[in-house]
């Protein structure tokens, strides 16, 4: 979480035109969408890593959980929250209809995790990464969207307690981001007197 706009700045620019984050530049190659990011890192630097499985068949199906998290979850998610930060509106006031997409999701996601470990089978893999990411962006607006869901609530916690670094990429950023969204209400409600 950059809340200090350098990825605006003319040098970030060159590397990214799309300003968007995260980015790397890895000596001189630069990426940037996370899913895009872990693939490449994984394929570099783990090419034999359970994180990102070189069988086709179990990778496709990481690939697959990584297109629909995208698609669905964190996509859902964005567009159902988005007025919290935009708006300033409460979690009360959101839209139904958005909601309701993303219950369809952990409703799908509850069902799989009933049948395995993991979302994409019995082992961690990038995909549980990338779909914790984005149910954790409900965190930073204190909003709870999956403890009625038995297995994702699980799922979750288990990934929270067991992945070492779990604090250090997701936590962190979260609470980084809370201060700026709690930030961004502080100057709309000064601005709405």
């Amino acid at each position: 979480m950059n809340t200090s706009g350098e990825q605006k700045e003319e040098w970030f620019l060159k590397l990214n035109p799309q300003h968007c984050l995260p980015t790397i530049c890895d000596n001189g190659y630069v990426l940037w969408e996370s899913r895009a990011i872990m693939t490449y890192l994984a394929n570099k630097y783990a090419p034999n890593s359970s994180l990102y499985p070189s069988d086709p068949e179990r990778r496709a199906v990481v690939d697959r959980i990584l297109q629909w998290d995208l698609g669905t979850i964190y996509r859902n998610i964005g567009e159902y929250l988005a007025p919290i930060m935009r708006d300033g509106k409460h979690p009360n006031d959101l839209d139904p209809e958005k909601g309701k997409k993303i219950k369809e999701a952990l409703q799908i996601l509850d069902d799989s995790l009933a049948l395995q470990s993991y979302v994409a089978g019995n082992d961690i893999t990038l995909a549980d990464l990338s779909v914790l990411a984005s149910l954790s962006l409900a965190e930073v607006f204190d909003y709870d969207m999956i403890s009625i869901y038995k297995n994702v609530k699980q799922w979750s916690d288990r990934l929270k307690r067991d992945l070492p670094y779990y604090d250090e990429i997701n936590k962190e950023p979260i609470n980084m981001f809370k201060a700026y969204v709690k930030s961004r209400a502080a100057d709309q409600s000064t601005n709405i007197q």
